[in-house]
């Protein structure tokens, strides 16, 4: 699975494709057909590349990357995002066992279902991840 260029920017819903950066900020796609845009003011934007995020565990971090994989190898099909929040939280703990139960809310299982859903179509989801820069 190949989300590095796939970003969350804090206050805006859904995920960007970064595709350059300019003196001005960085400069953000968005992933739906109309492929608006964007520049980000690096000062004042906090984002995060979908293959950095991790969410709280028990014993360890569990890598956002790893649930997603998990969701699309063992072919799990996710509930609503609207669903209950036992519903949400039952899927969360067949996909993500071991996360800590008081740190992740329901409103973060609706934000990985949203995205597990954007993405999914995507032909960077059946890709290799590049391997990392070494020195």
């Amino acid at each position: 699975m190949n989300l590095r260029a796939l970003v969350s920017v804090t206050g805006k819903p859904g995920l960007f494709k970064l595709i350059g950066q300019n003196k001005g900020g960085f400069i953000l796609e968005t992933l739906d057909a109309a492929k608006i845009k964007s520049v980000v003011n690096i000062n004042n934007t906090k984002m995060a590349t979908l293959e950095d995020i991790t969410i709280y565990g028990e014993e360890e971090e569990i890598r956002l990357i790893d649930i997603l994989d998990k969701i699309k190898a063992e072919n799990i099909t996710p509930p609503e995002s609207k669903a209950s929040g036992e519903e949400l939280r039952n899927f969360f703990r067949e996909v993500a066992p071991g996360h800590d139960e008081s740190r992740v809310y329901s409103s973060d299982i609706k934000k990985i279902i949203t995205w597990y859903n954007i993405i999914k179509e995507f032909p960077l989801f059946d890709e290799e991840a590049p391997a990392p820069l070494t020195q």
